[in-house]
């Protein structure tokens, strides 16, 4: 956990600032948000599979625009 003192006089927004620069260049917040939306790695052949059945759906949904005429 990050923290910040006040120092004397200092303003409010100032610390926020200091505070969130802190927090940013300590990679804290980055790490949270990878572990909060963790997916596992797909394998190749997965991963390849899942390219070709795109191609193929973007290739039909041409086709189907080219038939349409727009």
């Amino acid at each position: 956990m990050q923290s910040v003192n006040r120092k004397d006089g200092e303003p409010f927004e100032s610390l926020v600032r200091r505070f969130n620069r802190k927090v940013q260049q300590s990679g804290t917040l980055s790490l949270a948000r990878k572990k909060m939306y963790f997916e596992k790695e797909l394998s190749k052949t997965e991963a390849r599979e899942i390219a070709i059945r795109k191609k193929a759906r973007k290739e039909n949904k041409i086709r189907q625009q080219l038939i349409k005429g727009f």
